[in-house]
Formats: structure tokens, sequence, C-alpha cells
């Protein structure tokens, strides 16, 4: 790769320094990465160096990744593994480990983008995420976080020397329901308006949160600022609005865990601050509630060290009268749009302050998983120095009926967007890209780019056992059905993910999930044929067209054509008995085919311009 910076966005379009339209087929690396090596250790002390694999491996698992004909990794890293130490201590050592592998990455032809990474904000509310001091900071003790139902997961707290679990929390998506991931979230995002009595060394809660992380990914970007590859940051993987919105303090709204415990907000309260609470429980992603209630906080301990108490009970939510808890202010935290009003100006001053390090960096910016997001016209994509910003919208979607039943069935599937199954093989179909062309169309509308951030198969389906028997057939069919849908949108993609350190009996490493490509297990790809597919990587022309017929083995690729060259991924084991490639221009220009088996590649160049048609087949 040359030194510039060779992404740039024009329109709803990424482009190279040649001026071709590109298209970006990625994974992200990895799922691991949320997680330190060593994290039985105070947390001060971990480590994430050797996330998401060691560097001396680097070299081969990127070479891995390039082969499948991936051209852009998504690197997960977290706040955490950058200043784990405290407020202000920045771990040098993982920047330095993280800087080599980036130029790793390049000489595989692989851009980089860096996600902050975050699930139920932090590895001690049960996902992965912030240090542990933001907790502490709200005067939160981590060995009552567990004990009073503020947070579920098996990363909370854990002894010194004591094995994680490998299986993790089932459903751990509930934490966004637990009092410690609502809170944080909700002050991080919105502590100005609902809790704007609550400081932190003097400034106010929200100040001090996210000026902290934002100086985190600035100091990162500056220690990478040489690595020619890198093309840009994500903002915050899936932020959440925590209890911002919620039109009651009764109200359980946003489940996304298939079945579990959910309190209301109100009940997460009084659960924290000492007191024995009943809860529901629900089923079929709170569309049905369970028999029984489970009881969170039976020892009816606080959360709370000494000096320290809830920061709703202090800004009037609910009161503590005659010793037990009352909600005074049922809709206290119905004010105002997550998106518009809280979501939107941390991503701006995100933008505003690490693009100082880059003027040319593309940001990926997310809503809420299949929620609210960011609106984008034309007169707010500019710095305050009026230069353009360069942004993205990056979603994420995945099939709900796969999740939930760990198993694929090409004639039933949920409809995300309509909370809806949908039956028929060829109505999967159409909704699976219906709902691509839905999540893609507000970004369009606006004139920005958008890509597929997140989507994936797990591996784990029917009871673990496809990866007994080693048939991938179900998973290649999951892929191809997506694959598809994004090749009709024609959409960018990056597939969740490739885990260095994945064995079947662990999946990820992370939570029980299994959604790893590569598996250390057998030592190498799984599905390879669902994700590996043919595609135009970098086309000089514009309005590309292009699908691949998986049972006629057929890729066909229309496009405005300039002058330029054209270059497509024809993967080696869709043709083991070779390929042949025809092109039909409409026009008069010299068209050249260059084919490149040896290197997976087949290249167009020609002088003309026009719509032009490229078919590549099986050879006869």
């Amino acid at each position: 790769m040359k030194a510039e910076q060779r992404v740039f966005v024009q329109g709803t379009s990424f482009l190279d320094s040649e001026g071709r339209t590109l298209l970006f087929r990625g994974c992200s690396v990895g799922g691991d990465s949320k997680l330190p090596v060593n994290g039985s250790v105070p947390p001060a002390e971990v480590s994430f160096v050797g996330r998401p694999f060691p560097e001396a491996e680097a070299d081969s698992h990127f070479a891995r990744l390039a082969g499948w004909g991936f051209n852009l990794v998504r690197l997960v890293i977290t706040w955490e593994a950058v200043e784990h130490a405290g407020p202000g201590l920045y771990d040098e050592e993982y920047l330095s480990y993280l800087r080599n592998l980036i130029k790793a990455a390049e000489p595989h032809g692989l851009f980089v983008y860096l996600d902050p990474h975050q699930d139920t904000w932090s590895r001690f509310t049960g996902g992965s995420g912030a240090p542990a001091w933001t907790l502490e900071a709200l005067g939160f003790d981590l060995s009552r976080l567990k004990p009073t139902g503020a947070a579920g997961g098996w990363e909370i707290a854990a002894p010194a020397g004591s094995p994680p679990d490998p299986f993790g929390n089932p459903v751990w998506p509930l934490n966004y329901h637990r009092y410690a991931c609502a809170t944080m979230f909700t002050l991080f995002f919105g502590g100005n308006t609902f809790a704007p009595g609550r400081y932190v060394e003097g400034v106010p809660v929200q100040d001090w949160l996210q000026d902290h992380f934002i100086e985190a990914m600035k100091h990162t970007a500056r220690r990478l600022k040489d690595c020619a590859n890198l093309i840009g940051f994500g903002t915050l993987n899936e932020p959440h609005p925590g209890f911002i919105g919620l039109p009651s303090l009764s109200s359980r709204a946003r489940m996304m865990a298939f079945r579990g415990a959910v309190p209301t907000p109100f009940e997460a309260m009084t659960a924290a601050s000492g007191f024995e609470t009943a809860v529901s429980r629900f089923s079929f992603f709170g569309l049905r509630k369970s028999r029984g209630r489970e009881t969170l906080n039976p020892e009816a301990v606080s959360l709370f060290r000494e000096g320290y108490q809830c920061p709703w009970l202090e800004a009037g939510a609910w009161a503590i009268r005659d010793g037990r808890p009352t909600a005074v202010n049922d809709g206290f935290f119905a004010r105002g749009d997550f998106a518009a009003d809280y979501l939107k100006p941390f991503q701006k001053r995100f933008i505003e302050a690490v693009s100082k390090k880059r003027e040319h960096f593309v940001f990926f910016m997310e809503g809420v998983p299949m929620g609210a997001r960011s609106s984008w016209p034309a007169e707010d994509r500019l710095r305050s120095d009026g230069k353009e910003l360069q942004i993205a919208e990056s979603f994420h979607w995945y099939e709900g009926f796969l999740l939930a039943f760990k198993k694929w069935r090409p004639y039933i599937a949920a409809n995300s967007l309509e909370s809806r199954f949908v039956l028929g093989v060829g109505a999967v179909k159409r909704s699976v890209i219906a709902q691509f062309a839905a999540l893609a169309a507000p970004a369009r509308a606006e004139g920005i780019p958008a890509i597929v951030g997140e989507f994936g198969v797990p591996f784990d389906l029917d009871g673990g056992k496809r990866n007994r028997t080693g048939d991938w057939l179900a998973n290649e069919s999951a892929f191809a059905l997506q694959y598809e849908a994004i090749d009709v949108c024609g959409l960018h993609s990056l597939v969740w993910n490739y885990s260095a350190t994945n064995r079947f009996e662990r999946g990820d490493g992370w939570n029980g999930e299994d959604f790893s490509v590569w598996s250390e297990s057998i030592g190498s790809g799984r599905a390879v044929r669902g994700f590996s597919r043919p595609w135009p990587v970098a086309v000089a022309g514009a309005s590309p067209v292009f699908s691949f017929d998986v049972t006629a083995r057929a890729f066909t690729l229309s496009y405005e054509a300039r002058p330029g060259r054209t270059e497509v991924f024809v993967p080696s084991h869709w043709f083991p008995e070779g390929w042949t490639a025809r092109i039909y221009p409409a026009e008069s220009g010299v068209i050249v085919l260059e084919e490149r088996p040896e290197s997976q590649r087949l290249y167009v160049s020609g002088e003309g311009e026009g719509p032009v048609t490229l078919i590549v087949e099986p050879r006869p």
C-alpha cells in the first residue's frame, strides 16, 4: 500500500486513490479481544498484549484472511485495553503491539479500522469495554455487583487465580436491563440532563466519562498515525441508551435476550440500594412472562461504598420513605430523543477530536442495534474548521430465529424489524433482502455509505453437532443467503468474527459465543465456501451490480466503465477446475482481461467508457 491515505468517501461510495469504487468485504478480529490475556489479576494489572493473537503469528493470520478474499479488518479493541491502570494512564506496551499488528496487515492488502468495542458497558458488568475504575468512580463496590443483582456474568470480580467459566452467561444481554450497565450508559450519554449534581473529580460525570474515553482513543490514534493502512475508527460499538427514553420507571422495554429475569428501572434501583427485590422472568424476547419470579439482592446489601448512593435517588427519580423505596417521578427518563440529543453530540465530539490526528480518517458510526440512529444531513457533516467529515453508517444485523434456537432452517426466519416470523424459502430470502435494504436506506438517503458492520452465523448449531461432525453445510447455506442479500443491496460488510483462540469446547472464549470462522480445534476455517465468494474488490467505474449463482458457480458484474483497472476476487475453492471470463463492452474501448488464478484475481483494464458486463464461469 502507498504511504498516503487511500480510502475516501464520495457520496454513498468509498473510493481509492485511483478513483476506483471500493467494495469492502471484511471480518472483525476478534471476539476474544474483549478479554485480557491474564484476567484473574487485579483490574489495573491486566494486559491485552497478544489480543487478538501474538505478534509473531500475525502474518499467518492476516495471510489467511486475505486468502479468503477479505480486504478490511475491523480490529476490536476496548477502552479497558488502552486505559485499564487508571484515568489518564495508557498502556503504551499495548499500543506499541497494536501498531506493529496493523503494520503486519499492510503487505497483505488489508485495510484496518479500529472498533472501540463494548458489550453491556464492561467485562465487570458481564460484557466488555470500559475499565473497572469507571464503575468505582460512581462508588460501586465491584464485589457487590452480582449479589445486588446489578449485573450478572462470569467476569465480575473473579477472585485472583480463579479460572473463568468458559461458557460464560448465555443471556448476557440481560445486563442492559440491570442497574450497573443501564446507569453507566445513562450517565455517559445523559448525565448532564439526568444527574446534573453528580461530579467526579470536580467535573460533571457525563463530561468526565466522555472526556476520558475520547482522550484514550485520541491518544491511540496519535500512536498509530504512521500506519498507512489504518483508514479510521468506529465511534463506539452498539451504543445503548440505558434508562434514557423509557416512559416509566416500571417499563421493561428493549429486551434483547431470549429469556431471563428483567427488572424494571425502579426494581433495579431498589435492589442496588440494598432492598430485596422480586422481579419477573420473561421469555421470547419479552413477549411472554415466564412462570415464577427471581429475587435480586436476597441479602439486602448495598452496591455502594460508604459515602456514595444511587445517583437517581439523589436526582429525585425515587425516594426512601418510612424505610421503603417509593417511585416519585415516574417519567423521569422520558426526556429528549436519545439519538438526536445524546448519541449524536457524543459522536460529533469523538469525530472532531480523533480526526485531528488524520484528516482523512473514516468514522464508522453505529446506532442502537435495530433501533435509533443519528441523522447526518449534509449541513451536519462539517468539522468546526469547515472541512467535511468522512463518515459511514455501520449497522448490525443477525437472524433472530438462528440466534434464539441455534438451528438453521432456510424456510423459517425472524423479521427483526417487524418482530414476526417469516415462512417459506422464497419469503425468507425476500425478507432478508428487505431488512438489509431498510437498514441501509436512511444513510443512503442522507448521501453517506452504508456497511453491515456485524452479521454472522453461530457454529454451535444443533447442540454442537456441526462442530463434532465437521459438516458445515447448514452454516454455508445461512452465509450464502445473507451474502446474497448483501450483494443484491450492493452493501459493504463485515462478518463476525475471527477468533484465533476459538476451540469447539469453549467457542470464542466470551460468554459462550461461537461465531469464529476459524477454529484452533481443526487449524482451519469453517464453512469457508459460505463467506468466501467472488466479488469486485475495486471497480474502475460506477454503479456496480453483481451476483454469484452458487448452483451454476457463475459470477456476473455489470458497471459503468471508466478508464482504469477493475479487480475481482475469484476464490479457487469455488473453481477447482479453473475458470474462464468473458466481457461484453458496449462501446469500442480496448478491454484486456488479465487472469491470475494463483492470486485468485481477475483484472479488467480498458480505456473505453460505458456499460460493461463481466461473467466468470467454471472452465469446461
